[in-house]
């Protein structure tokens, strides 16, 4: 969702630069009039700024358009740092309880099993989700001689089957992304 909104601001925002661009190229080069040329010239005349002055509805609706857009830019700027990883899972213990799993503690235990599997460089993960039905986002850096199918069967039979177990889940969708490292070639003298 944030990538949308991302992108969506982005093309109003763009949008609004080229139109505004626009305006000040054709105005530059007399395509449109120029009303402002003098040094007395003003933005807004006597006339313009008081036009609405006894309208009850124009001041509290400028206003609220105006805390309408500083509402949105909030919301779009608390979007763009808030961390969507997952906290704390609920495990039911041995002894009819709950142990609460920190989701910081089954992301390292996950990278770390899936460091371990053939071909395999370097691993990150993010538990992602709600308590109930968490999902995993693996970034796996496989290494020149890995092949990616083996790593992935390893992936779901070894390292995932053990995060359901350890989190007390049924099912742990992940998605996994896969890079190569880049190498040197070897030099033959």
């Amino acid at each position: 969702m944030r990538a949308i909104v991302n992108r969506a601001v982005l093309a109003l925002v763009g949008l609004a630069l080229v139109l505004l661009g626009a305006l000040v190229l054709c105005s530059a080069t007399g395509l449109l009039h120029r009303p402002y040329t003098g040094r007395d010239d003003v933005l807004l005349s006597e006339g313009d700024r008081t036009r609405y002055e006894d309208a009850s509805w124009w001041w509290p609706t400028v206003i609220g358009v105006l805390a309408l857009i500083v509402l949105c830019a909030v919301w779009w700027l608390l979007a763009q740092v808030r961390d969507r990883r997952l906290r704390r899972l609920a495990v039911d213990a041995a002894d009819d309880g709950v142990a609460l799993l920190r989701g910081r503690a089954l992301e390292e235990m996950i990278a770390a099993d899936a460091e371990q599997l053939h071909g395999v460089d370097h691993a990150t993960t993010a538990i992602m989700g709600t308590p109930t039905a968490p999902r995993a986002r693996l970034q796996l850096a496989l290494s020149p001689h890995a092949v990616p199918g083996d790593v992935l069967d390893g992936l779901d039979s070894a390292v995932l089957d053990r995060a359901r177990v350890s989190a007390g889940v049924p099912r742990l969708p992940a998605e996994v992304r896969l890079r190569a490292v880049s190498h040197r070639a070897a030099r033959v003298s």
